[in-house]
């Protein structure tokens, strides 16, 4: 099984480039180090995180992918009512297309309250904001689908009549994020190419993949026709204490569980989540905005994993 690893690019209070560094030089220059080694890159969608900088998700992403051939570029994970699906649909076709193919979309629910407030989005409940998701899905794959020239949805919560999309791509993975067991899994079972979770240990990700299965099997879906990734932070350094220092003060979800440890112990801490058909993973660094941890992650640990 091929792995790939994707560099989630910072944005807002998590590994901000140093002071005196302009974000696109921080960026240029790590990408310069990551391209032909990692996979892809990937920018996460939001709009505010206090007072620090964050760039729209899928302008960067349209600059960045112009910048680097070699990298596939996706995001992580959109939040799926900050755009008009049509609208959305239309804006990953035309990137999947300049980019020769390489976009990956990334979707979601969508679950950062305040910002939603802030920009004047309706922030509906979270059922509600799933079966919207699935509805984006759809909405999509007609717009993409070469066999039709004209695309009508009618559902719950969006419609579109007649709507054109030209010219039509080679149609972009749709990842989707989440592992509510309920209905987000069932969704996922239903509408995603990829499926993502964030932070989950290797427990974790185990039981809700048998969630998944489960789902898969009541709409008659194989579940290996998923691909499986996991996002999070790798604390990597040449003495354990030395990754658990760098790791003091990063801003982490509280159950999120971070990849820690020396090179060997961080290997076998990925080979956890690869015996579970994980095979991409899309990580920051905890010792950014320096690379040193980046460094020993290309030349010591991404040698476990080439095929």
């Amino acid at each position: 099984m091929k792995i790939d690893f994707g560099w989630e690019i910072p944005t807002g209070r998590r590994r901000p480039p140093r002071a005196g560094i302009s974000y696109e030089a921080h960026l240029r220059r790590i990408l310069d180090r990551l391209s032909g080694h990692f996979h892809s890159a990937w920018v996460p969608d939001h709009f505010i995180d206090g007072q620090a900088n964050v760039p729209e998700a899928l302008v960067t992403l349209s600059y960045l992918a112009s910048l680097y051939p070699a990298l596939h570029f996706g995001s992580i994970v959109l939040g799926q009512n900050y755009r008009n699906p049509a609208l959305l649909a239309k804006m990953a076709a035309t990137l999947q297309q300049l980019s020769g193919g390489r976009f990956i979309l990334g979707l979601g629910a969508g679950w950062k309250e305040e910002e939603y407030r802030a920009y004047g989005y309706d922030f509906p409940s979270l059922p509600v904001r799933i079966a919207q998701l699935a509805e984006v899905v759809q909405i999509c794959r007609a717009m993409w689908d070469p066999a039709q020239f004209e695309a009508t949805f009618h559902g719950q919560y969006y419609h579109i009549d007649q709507a054109i999309c030209q010219p039509k791509p080679v149609p972009p993975p749709v990842m989707l994020g989440g592992g509510g067991e309920k209905l987000m899994l069932r969704v996922i079972a239903q509408h995603a190419d990829w499926w993502n979770l964030v932070g989950v240990t290797a427990e974790t990700y185990a039981h809700k993949s048998e969630v998944l299965r489960r789902h898969c099997a009541d709409v008659g879906r194989d579940p290996a026709s998923i691909r499986k990734t996991w996002a999070g932070v790798v604390s990597i350094a040449r003495t354990r204490p030395q990754a658990e220092t760098a790791m003091i003060g990063y801003p982490i979800w509280p159950e999120d569980t971070p990849i820690l440890g020396t090179p060997a112990e961080v290997a076998a801490q990925l080979q956890h989540y690869t015996s579970l058909g994980v095979n991409c993973f899309i990580l920051g660094f905890a010792d950014e905005p320096e690379m040193a941890g980046m460094e020993l992650f290309i030349n010591e640990v991404m040698p476990h994993f080439k095929t």
